[in-house]
């Protein structure tokens, strides 16, 4: 079996989760979110914990017994703690503004590349240079900030470009005559 599978997930108080035959829905503080039951996994709830178990004896029931697992413990997290993406962008003139729901960004090009963030997204600039992608949903989080950063990625030269705070880029050397 898994080994990740075989974890249960703690439900910490203030939050409700609801087991139906089609979905598992998660809520909140940070809000609501919903996810496909799969039915190669048996989900059960017992004193305040989730169990999953694989359904048969398949290596895909198996698998996604873990992934069930890790998918609805994100969902957990994402509910009480939320997550976050830090951006950071170099490159001289290069700056972001977030004004609501909306983020606008001058890296380079002739003109400004605006963002409408979805619900359940913020997006704050703490200085011109950083920007901060909050939501509850780990994968919507990341995705934005995906997005964001396929507007200008680092380039290899120089660094310029929207990385991700954590990230390392590999500066190339130039071409020798």
């Amino acid at each position: 079996m898994s080994r990740v599978g075989k974890l249960p997930v703690a439900i910490p108080t203030g939050v409700d989760v609801s087991i139906k035959d089609d979905q598992i829905s998660v809520k909140g503080v940070g809000g609501t979110l919903h996810l496909a039951q799969n039915a190669l996994v048996k989900v059960v709830s017992l004193a305040g914990n989730l169990n999953f178990k694989a359904a048969n004896e398949s290596r895909e029931a198996d698998a996604m017994s873990g992934t069930m697992r890790q998918l609805v413990n994100n969902m957990v997290i994402g509910v009480t703690k939320g997550f976050e993406k830090k951006l950071n962008l170099v490159g001289v003139g290069y700056k972001a503004q977030a004004t609501g729901t909306k983020l606008n960004l001058a890296v380079g090009y002739s003109h400004p590349v605006n963002f409408d963030m979805p619900a359940g997204i913020a997006v704050a600039t703490p200085t011109p240079t950083e920007i901060v992608i909050k939501g509850a949903d780990r994968q919507r989080v990341g995705q934005i900030a995906a997005e964001v950063r396929a507007v200008r990625p680092p380039e290899p030269y120089k660094g310029k470009g929207i990385r991700y705070a954590d990230e390392k880029i590999t500066i190339k050397e130039t071409k020798k005559k």
